[in-house]
């Protein structure tokens, strides 16, 4: 598995307090505790929680598939997720699964807690949610995604029209009900959803890229911000569906852990500039 890509969430002041939660709940440890920046590893997999302020909050756009071999496992994570949090589909047997529930915790971020076969050797899978504007386009997202990232598949795919219990009749039976896609060996869901919900895809739930060289970080960033994209700064940025990604040079990380505080400072004021990261700018700013 691919610990360069890697999800983000974003949090108003208690990321610390939720990386302890779900490394209690995963049984995962902290690997970085700084006042801004918690990273943690679940399963062997890389998530990172920012403490970024109140402007955005998390939503079921973006939701986290846990793949559970017993149901004794299930039970374990749906009662403590659910402590403090609220059930957005009851844990119960589904056609998809003898056990399956969805659920916000008390942080505001949702999990599907699924027992089945572990096909992808993930343990936590994020799903995508395409909605509003975005409903019928998870194909395209999919097609986008595998074509940027070297190591991409697009896998199974079950179409609203191919369900065996019949689908949903507001669902268009050639949009997506379920779909595993591959993007450099880290694995994905999508659906398409067409419920007017009250939320949609914003900066609380990103992707991080990290990349070896700037050729990598400009391939990423023209590719993603293409067709309707948008820069934003400090290496964010939001693809055409809203998506929004960080393409992070792991030059910018030595550079910023530098022992030197001076340095280091001197390269977080010339990223904090930057809209994408240029690599030679910040090499600048730390020799200067």
């Amino acid at each position: 598995m691919n610990n360069n890509i890697f999800p983000c969430f974003w949090y108003d002041e208690n990321a610390k307090e939720s990386a302890e939660f779900y490394c209690k709940v995963f049984n995962g440890k902290i690997t970085a505790d700084t006042p801004v920046v918690m990273n943690i590893e679940l399963f062997g997999q890389k998530m990172m929680l920012l403490n970024g302020g109140p402007q955005f909050k998390k939503n079921a756009s973006v939701s986290f598939m846990v793949i559970c071999e017993t149901e004794d496992e299930v039970d374990k994570y749906w009662n403590e997720l659910m402590d403090g949090g609220m059930a957005l589909m009851p844990l119960d047997s589904y056609s998809w699964s003898k056990k399956y529930g969805w659920l916000k915790d008390k942080y505001d971020v949702t999990w599907q807690i699924f027992l089945g076969e572990n096909q992808t050797g993930q343990k936590i899978i994020p799903t995508l949610m395409f909605i509003h504007e975005n409903n019928g386009k998870a194909m395209q997202a999919m097609k986008l995604y595998t074509n940027t990232f070297p190591n991409s598949r697009i896998g199974n795919i079950l179409k609203y029209g191919d369900g065996s219990e019949g689908h949903p009749a507001t669902e268009d039976p050639d949009h997506i009900q379920h779909a595993h896609f591959v993007i450099d060996n880290y694995s994905f869901f999508c659906m398409d959803n067409s419920y007017d919900h009250q939320f949609d895809f914003n900066e609380a739930i990103s992707m991080v890229v990290m990349t070896d060289d700037q050729e990598q970080t400009d391939h990423y960033w023209n590719t993603l911000t293409s067709n309707g994209g948008r820069e934003s700064m400090c290496g964010w940025l939001k693809d055409q569906f809203g998506f929004s990604w960080q393409i992070v040079p792991k030059r910018l990380i030595q550079l910023m852990s530098d022992p030197d505080p001076m340095k280091a400072q001197k390269v977080v004021q010339a990223m904090m500039r930057m809209q994408k990261i240029v690599i030679k700018d910040l090499e600048k700013a730390y020799n200067s």
